[in-house]
């Protein structure tokens, strides 16, 4: 068979499953549509952040009030659209960010991937000799050095508390950062807290539709 033929039958049943009127095809043409979009607006951004997951959503309060349970975060690298800076060097410079100085970071807990990575502003860097001086030494049994991270509404640093499945966290490493958060739109988080009843709701909508089109059609 010439390539010229098959590119001639490749047409034809992509023309017949554009075409076709039979119920199963039509739902999995908008199935289809619906992934081409989600596909193509992920690739968006991206390319605009330069990071992977390109926005987190809020889930805890542990940014209030510059943070609410709900937003939808868009998450950059760190040297994109200005440079990275913690907290006590933008008390330095004068830079702030969501109600605050320095930078909040989406991070991984010491760098586990089984859990939704924490939104937390980025505090200091300290170096291992700082840390094995400090009192957060006697919760490792290797000091490293990295960021120490905070909740804006927290009492406390989280390095030196436990958290389930991931043991005391550590001083953040640069490999564990995801990246900066640039802005946070409020409530559109609860979309991607709920993709598969959102999902499912937009097929639902896109089937109703279609077989209103057709009972119309019929009718007419």
């Amino acid at each position: 068979m010439s390539d010229s033929t098959r590119l001639r039958e490749a047409a034809a049943t992509l023309q017949a499953f554009r075409e076709s009127t039979h119920p199963a095809v039509s739902l999995a043409r908008d199935v289809v549509w619906v992934l081409a979009v989600v596909g193509g607006i992920a690739l968006v951004l991206f390319a605009v952040s330069g990071t992977w997951p390109a926005v987190v959503t809020v889930e805890s309060e542990s940014m209030v009030p510059h943070m609410n349970v709900g937003d939808l975060v868009l998450v950059v690298d760190l040297e994109r659209y200005g440079a990275f800076q913690t907290w006590a060097e933008g008390n330095r410079s004068g830079y702030a960010s969501f109600g605050d100085y320095g930078d909040v970071i989406i991070y991984r807990p010491n760098g586990e991937t089984s859990i939704n990575p924490f939104i937390h502003r980025a505090m200091v860097y300290v170096d291992a000799q700082a840390v094995a001086q400090s009192p957060l030494a006697q919760y490792y049994d290797d000091p490293h050095g990295g960021y120490i991270t905070k909740g804006d509404n927290n009492p406390v640093i989280d390095q030196g508390a436990y958290l389930p499945g991931v043991g005391v966290l550590e001083p953040v490493k640069g490999e564990w950062i995801v990246g900066k958060a640039l802005f946070a739109v409020p409530l559109i988080g609860y979309i991607p807290l709920h993709i598969t009843e959102f999902a499912v709701l937009v097929i639902v909508i896109i089937v109703v539709h279609d077989f209103v089109l057709k009972r119309r059609k019929g009718e007419k």
